[in-house]
């Protein structure tokens, strides 16, 4: 699925994770286990190869109260020392200091991971494009309620800006 022969940089790259939360999850992603699954793989492989990784939360709207299901689900808890940012929209940079995050860390390519893809995966490749950072988006570490939608924003829009690979080629790149 890689749209072009891609080497990653890991001094130049972040994983941003998003959403990855209990209740997101087991509502909007249309095979909660797998996409959990590629999820970790994708998180240990990036560890390893000394990327960081930045976990984006949703915490307004309905996860605005605290509550269990609102956590990051246990199958991609945060490793010490890795930062989480609390966002109230759906994309990860309106609210947050993401931008300025990332600039301070010289990271300019994106690795995304998110439930939903067309949710805070779209607005997360959307300002990317828009303020000059490369991505990979992890098609099968991304989920959606519709499946044709994620097809559609995996296989033809997302290609036309960045790269979009599957956990495994990810693997394999780093």
């Amino acid at each position: 699925m890689t749209q072009q022969a891609t080497k990653i940089d890991a001094s130049r790259t972040a994983v941003l994770i998003m959403d990855f939360q209990q209740r997101i999850i087991a509502n909007v992603a249309a095979e909660p286990a797998a996409v959990v699954e590629n999820a970790a793989r994708a998180l240990d492989g990036a560890r390893q190869a000394g990327i960081p990784i930045i976990y984006v939360v949703h915490r307004g709207g309905p996860f605005a109260e605290d509550a269990p299901d609102v956590e990051l689900h246990e199958g991609v808890a945060p490793g010490a020392g890795e930062l989480v940012i609390t966002k109230v929209r759906p994309g990860p940079f309106s609210t947050t200091a993401l931008d300025v995050t990332l600039r301070e860390m010289g990271r300019d390519n994106l690795v995304i991971m998110g439930v939903a893809t067309s949710g805070c995966v779209l607005s997360s490749v959307r300002w990317a494009v828009d303020v000059n950072y490369t991505f990979i988006v992890l098609s099968d570490a991304c989920s959606d309620a519709d499946e044709e939608v994620h097809r559609v924003l995996t296989e033809k829009v997302y290609p036309r800006q960045g790269t979009v690979m599957t956990t495994a080629e990810f693997l394999q790149v780093i």
